[in-house]
């Protein structure tokens, strides 16, 4: 358990929970069920865990100075020119498992970064607005990690239409057990029907 009371522990430790978290919701199923469309908008499981791994890799990367190992399998800038939702879907060639692996060495890598800069480092995020793109490493994890927790939150509500698969963790429900759900939600559909 991280210590919680050194402030770059703790936002480590949050980032790295939110980061298990995806990659969880996308255990027990096939590349099928990873890839199907669960939105409107074409969001999928398999999608949002290949968005946040190419998110972290260009934050904790190029940002402040860092190449990762192998870049041609991160989604480079140029390729949002043709396709701006190119890294929200696996590709043909690309499999859940490869990804899952892909992203569990992105994280590792944006680890050493985190673990090897102080929280005041500068960084530079070449893609955001002229005048905005001077950060700090404390401000990236923070930046980075909310941006996995609403991710995530995507994940879960995707997962639980599937199978019901719910929870906040693989090791923490946060729900009660033996809840009686079906009763729960004619509860809340008789309460809303009162609203018109």
């Amino acid at each position: 358990m991280a210590d919680l009371s050194d402030a770059k522990a703790a936002l480590h430790h949050y980032l790295r929970g939110n980061r298990e978290d995806l990659i969880w919701k996308l255990d027990g199923l096939s590349e099928r069920e990873v890839r199907l469309p669960r939105t409107a908008t074409g969001n999928n499981l398999l999608g949002v865990a290949k968005h946040c791994l190419n998110v972290e890799a260009g934050y904790f990367g190029p940002t402040f100075g860092r190449e990762f190992p192998t870049p041609d399998e991160l989604v480079p800038l140029a390729a949002f020119d043709e396709d701006p939702q190119a890294d929200w879907y696996a590709r043909e060639d690309e499999t859940k498992d490869g990804l899952i692996d892909l992203y569990r060495r992105v994280g590792a890598f944006a680890d050493q970064t985190i673990e090897q800069l102080p929280l005041d480092a500068p960084g530079q995020v070449p893609w955001w607005q002229p005048g905005r793109q001077d950060v700090t490493l404390q401000r990236i994890i923070i930046h980075v990690t909310c941006d996995l927790a609403r991710h995530a939150g995507h994940a879960d509500i995707m997962r639980e239409q599937h199978d019901t698969v719910v929870g906040l963790g693989r090791n923490n429900s946060n729900i009660p057990d033996d809840y009686d759900w079906p009763a729960y939600v004619s509860k809340l559909t008789k309460l809303a029907g009162q609203f018109g």
